[in-house]
């Protein structure tokens, strides 16, 4: 499923400030951004762009919302460092890693020709961007969160994998639902809009 190389060419650098960059660029220029930032096999910079989106996110979203997390012996912060650890180190790579499987799977099925599982990979972690802002107790900021972050899908599945938008919507659909719908909590948002 996942192939690490010591060495990689291509992919995106290390770093703070390569992290912020594709941040931007991501949001700001994804055709190009996943045409040049993503290389076979180099999977450690997209999968920690996303724990450190899924850290901003679940710390915006602990900060801001009363009872987000459970408190265990009365220790409030350790608490939270705690269930922000478990999501960040564990939750947030086999979520990434679910998504990117099942979207293969999708593949098989749209593209006769297709890159690798660690181009997917990288793909569903970038395209996570948006959901920086996705703490943020504001269900319609959430849900927009959510549909950039699955139009990023698209487009980036598209330029990656080299078909075209409506096959790699095909192909996004599920992995989508389940990223930004549940794991980036779109579902509930749009549930708590609704009469």
């Amino acid at each position: 499923m996942t192939q690490w190389v010591e060495n990689p060419t291509g992919g995106r650098d290390r770093g703070p400030i390569a992290l912020a960059r594709a941040w931007l660029e991501v949001l700001v220029r994804p055709r190009r951004f996943f045409a040049t930032g993503v290389a076979p096999g180099d999977q450690a910079p997209g999968l920690a762009f996303v724990m450190v989106v899924v850290a901003i996110e679940e710390a915006t979203r602990f900060a801001l919302v009363p009872g987000s997390y459970p408190v265990l012996a009365d220790q409030q912060f350790a608490s939270a460092l705690l269930v922000l650890l478990i999501a960040v180190g564990f939750v947030a790579p086999l979520a990434l890693h679910l998504a990117a499987a099942i979207e293969t799977l999708a593949l098989v099925l749209v593209a006769d020709d297709r890159a690798g599982v660690s181009e997917t990979v990288q793909v569903i972690a970038y395209a996570s961007a948006p959901c920086v802002l996705a703490g943020v107790p504001i269900p319609g900021l959430r849900i927009a969160c959510a549909l950039y972050g699955a139009a990023l899908l698209v487009v980036g599945t598209s330029e990656v994998h080299e078909i075209g938008l409506g096959r790699a919507a095909l192909a996004t659909a599920v992995p989508a639902v389940f990223v930004f719908g549940y794991a980036f909590r779109a579902v509930a948002a749009g549930t708590a809009l609704l009469p």
